[in-house]
């Protein structure tokens, strides 16, 4: 049996994607259990919610049992799924909203403090992270921490792309003056 950690090479990796290419369901939990911490951080992070942020991570892998043989290892895995994670968490976050909420609350708050100190699975700047508001977190986590440029984002979430610099400068503001007072 193929034993796959977060230290071996990536064509370890490419072996076990092509075990589950092929429909071999031992390797896609060898898989999802590789790659579940950080896409459920990630889902966490865009979403400020658990339990939202577990339901998104469940779909992720989801997706990515149902089109595994869309990937073509032009790029490395890992950029793949968080992408298609990152992807799933924003149309949850959109699907999540009522309408109501969409016309009265443009700019919705992330978790409060206590929440933030409490949640498992979170610590030092996520804690701060999934305070920001809803759209500065997006634009921060997906510029900041998984590497997208402005253009990129602002096409994702529908803003313009001086939006997105705004909404980035926001959230550094924030998180600089909360971890000051920390």
């Amino acid at each position: 049996m193929l034993h796959v950690n977060p230290d071996q090479p990536a064509e370890c990796e490419n072996a076990l994607i092509e075990r589950v290419k092929s429909g071999d369901q031992s390797a896609y939990t060898m898989l999802y259990q590789l790659h579940i911490k950080r896409v459920y951080g990630l889902c966490l992070r865009l979403l400020a919610d658990q339990s939202h942020a577990e339901d998104a991570a469940q779909e992720v892998f989801v997706q990515v049992w149902h089109k595994i043989a869309m990937f073509d290892g032009r790029s490395q895995f890992s950029t793949w799924l968080y992408s298609v994670a990152s992807n799933i968490a924003i149309n949850y976050l959109r699907k999540q909203k009522s309408w109501v909420q969409k016309v009265v609350s443009i700019e919705q708050g992330g978790m409060d403090e206590q929440s933030a100190k409490d949640c498992k699975g979170l610590n030092g700047l996520d804690k701060l992270i999934v305070r920001l508001p809803e759209r500065a977190r997006m634009v921060f986590v997906l510029f900041a921490v998984e590497g997208y440029r402005h253009e990129e984002i602002a096409e994702q979430l529908g803003i313009a792309v001086g939006s997105s610099k705004s909404q980035y400068h926001r959230a550094r503001q924030l998180l600089q003056e909360w971890y000051e007072n920390e």
